[in-house]
Order: structure tokens, then sequence, then C-alpha cells
């Protein structure tokens, strides 16, 4: 039995849940076409959709919504929120908006020319799609090892810099003009960069007159896991870690929903130097999201946010959520359940490929299994594979992505151990029976962001 670490807290509300029945659960999903994001809550009884806007908030963050300033203008938790994010990541300048896509637009929208090329590691959906909107040209520079499942290689979310060396020597440091890192990728499985990489990508970049713009949504977790492995850093606190992290940056986004720990809300901020950029980004706030010192939040959320950003870097917080989320991991590794390893730090990552080896990936086996988890035992889960990565704007095509995944995402503070193995059993039964899962057709496909409103079909099999 893999080692499980106790909460940090006790629990002081529930929140009932309903249990249904398979043949239920089956109606449901053919109702949402087969999309775990078109099931509606009251019908899902563990719930991993998403860590994002998920999470439960403490006592502290609770009370600090009773000190919301609704005033329109320079609400007094504005000025909190500016505070700790100053304290805790260091960044001098902050674009309040509604949450992080509307940070990635106003970005974009201010810093990218069109035909600028945009080097990450690995993309994110809304961060590509805006990105691409602006008229930027993506390319992945994420380390091989991040597109292997199998592999045990602790970094999974470096830069290649012999990658960003060879787009720099291709495209010109004129084109070239950010890097974006995400510490702790979503997409290949929440795995984190190392100080060292991040170090030596700022002093390559510096050289070259590029600049680089963190998402930091899952910052918090790439803290802990530096703390945990990388040499030299054991003893410092994981704020500090945060800190240093934001310092090989130039400025940031954040969806305040995962590692802000609320359920709304997201920012821009900026180093010193900046300033230019941070004006272009605050003025335009005013027009797509909210006064400069709301940016669509409320004083409330504002306040709540503020708060979270502190209880994030707590030691024993970070050790029990990635705890739990390793506990499933193990369960499901003692089946042989083909998993991305090493475990992440927000959400447990099922090798669908592997997991459906009978499945073309046209025939989207990630969104097939993702559908047979719900059906098996109420459990939503999330497609990260084929659906997710859209189709090449120039051919028209399926981009067929090397990760072919489905995601576990473990909201914070919500679930409890038992969740964890119930959770376990439903995959492991899914499991035992996959020979027999047939793939999927699309029945309706939007023009972007397919997955998060497509209808699906199974294919009949023969």
């Amino acid at each position: 039995m893999p080692r499980c670490f106790p909460e940090p807290y006790k629990i002081k509300m529930v929140e009932p849940l309903q249990v249904t029945t398979k043949e239920y659960r089956q109606r449901c999903l053919e109702e949402a076409g087969y999309n775990t994001f078109l099931l509606a809550s009251k019908d899902v009884f563990i719930d991993l959709l998403t860590d994002s806007g998920t999470s439960a908030m403490s006592d502290v963050q609770w009370a600090g919504l009773m000190r919301g300033d609704e005033a329109y203008a320079g609400s007094r938790n504005f000025y909190n929120l500016c505070e700790a994010v100053q304290e805790v990541l260091g960044y001098a300048h902050v674009v309040p908006t509604h949450q992080g896509r509307g940070a990635e637009h106003l970005f974009f929208q201010n810093f990218l020319r069109a035909g600028d090329v945009v080097p990450m590691n690995m993309y994110f959906t809304t961060t590509r799609q805006h990105a691409e909107l602006a008229g930027g040209l993506f390319q992945d520079v994420i380390v091989d090892e991040a597109h292997d499942p199998a592999s045990r290689f602790p970094w999974k979310g470096n830069v290649d810099l012999e990658k960003l060396r060879a787009l720099v020597a291709k495209y010109g440091a004129d084109r070239v003009r950010m890097v974006s890192v995400a510490p702790n990728v979503n997409m290949a499985g929440g795995q984190p960069c190392s100080m060292a990489n991040l170090k030596e990508l700022r002093s390559y970049c510096k050289q070259n007159g590029i600049r680089i713009f963190m998402d930091i949504t899952r910052i918090a977790e790439n803290a802990h896991f530096i703390k945990e492995r990388e040499e030299g850093y054991a003893q410092w606190s994981i704020k500090d870690i945060v800190r240093e992290i934001c310092a090989h940056s130039d400025g940031a986004w954040m969806s305040a929903k995962k590692d802000g720990l609320v359920n709304i809300g997201g920012f821009l901020a900026f180093h010193k130097g900046q300033e230019d950029l941070f004006e272009q980004c605050r003025s335009m706030v005013v027009v797509y999201e909210g006064l400069h010192t709301y940016g669509g939040m409320a004083g409330r959320d504002m306040e709540a946010l503020a708060i979270g950003l502190r209880e994030v870097c707590q030691a024993d917080y970070l050790a029990a959520r990635v705890g739990q989320v390793r506990f499933l991991h193990e369960l499901l590794d003692e089946e042989k359940v083909p998993l991305v390893h090493p475990c992440g730090g927000h959400g447990v990552f099922l090798n669908a490929r592997e997991f459906l080896p009978h499945l073309d990936q046209d025939q989207y086996p990630a969104q097939m299994l993702a559908a047979q988890i719900y059906a098996e035992g109420g459990v939503r889960s999330m497609e990260r594979g084929n659906v997710s990565a859209g189709r090449d704007p120039e051919t028209g095509q399926n981009r067929r992505p090397r990760l072919e995944l489905v995601r576990l995402t473990i909201p914070r503070r919500v679930y409890t151990q038992t969740h964890m193995e119930y959770t376990a059993e439903s995959v492991i039964d899914v499991f035992r029976r996959r020979e027999k899962v047939p793939g999927l057709a699309f029945a309706y496909e939007p023009a972007m962001l397919r997955f998060f409103q497509a209808q699906f079909a199974p294919i009949p099999q023969e």
C-alpha cells in the first residue's frame, strides 16, 4: 500500500454528493456526446476534470471575503493583492484579470507582432491559441523526455537550449523575442523544470536580447519539486524558491484558480524595467476586463487571492497536496495501468495510447477513455491528447501529438484518501475490459479549442 500523507487541515463543511447507477451515467454520457466537459456537475460523483477554480478555500480566505471592498476604483483589496504579489513572487507591477486566459489575451495582443516565433516548453491550449490569434508561430522547445511517458527523467519541464538556439539561428532573435516557460508543465503531466535549467535559459536569453515570460499557474508545486529533488535547495523555504523562479523572468501571467487557491481570478505581473509593456496592458485591461484596480474580479476575490498566494507556500500543505497525487499514482501503478512517469504535481496522467492500443489516434482513445471512466464510476476526468491539440491550420489534419493522455486532476484540499482509492478502482475496472472499448468519431467539431464543446459518437465495432 503506498504511503498516504495526512491532510494538514480538518473538514469544517461538507457538500453532499450524489451516487448514480452505471445505466444513468451511460445515458448522461450519450447526451453529452461523450465529452466530459458537457456533463452536468450534479451527475458527477468525483470531479477530477480540472484543478482550476475547484479548490477549497481556507477559513482565513472565507473571512477575507467579508472584507471585500467593492469600490469601482481603488479597492483596498487591489492594493492587498499587489502587496502579496510583490512579497511572494517579487514582481513590481500587477494587472488583475478575471482569470488566466484574460491575462494571456492582454499579454499577447500587446507584446507579440505578426510573424513572431513563440518558443514554449510544450504548448498549453489557451496560451497557444492566444499566441496564434496575435499572429505568432508556436514552437515546442521542451526536452525530448517530456514526450516519453515512460521516462523517469525528473525535470521533464526543462527547456532544451539546443532547440532554442536552433530556432534563433533559423529565424533570428528579432523574431524570437520571447520564450514562454510554464513551471510544472500541464500537458506533459504536471512535470517541473529545474532551477539550473532556468538559470541557463536566463543567461542565454540575456545574451541574445530575448525576454522570458512565465505561466506561473502551478509555480508552488514546481517549487516543491525543486526543494525535494534539486541539490542545494532542501533548506530553502517554498516562498524563497518561488521568488527565485520568478527572478529568472521578465514577467508572468497566472491563472489564480490553481496555485492561487481561489475559485476565480488571475493577473499579469512584471518586473521593473518592463514599464512600457505594463502600461500597455494596464490600458487595455480597461477595455476587455475592467478597471485597472479590479480587472474583472470582485474586491472579495482579490482579497481571497492575496491570502491564497501566501497559503500555497506552506510546506506542509504542498507535501500533502503532492502526496495525495502520488498516492493515486502508486495505486494505479501497482496494477500496471499505463501512466506518465514520474508522478506530476497536480494530477495523474493515464497513457491512453498504451491503455487502448487497438485504437488509432484519430479514433480519439483519450477522449473515449475519459468517457469510460465516468461511465464506470462517476469519476470525471479530461482528455489531453489529439482532441486538445486541434488541427493544423495549414493542412486541416489532426496534429496527432506524441502524448495521448487522460488527466485525473486533483482539486486542492477537496477530496480524501478514500476518494482516491475509489477513483483507482474505477480506472482499474476499465483497464480490465479495455479490449472491448471502441473508438470515437466527431459528431460536432468547433473551430477553436474544440475539446471544450465537441461531441462524439462511438464507432461501431465489427
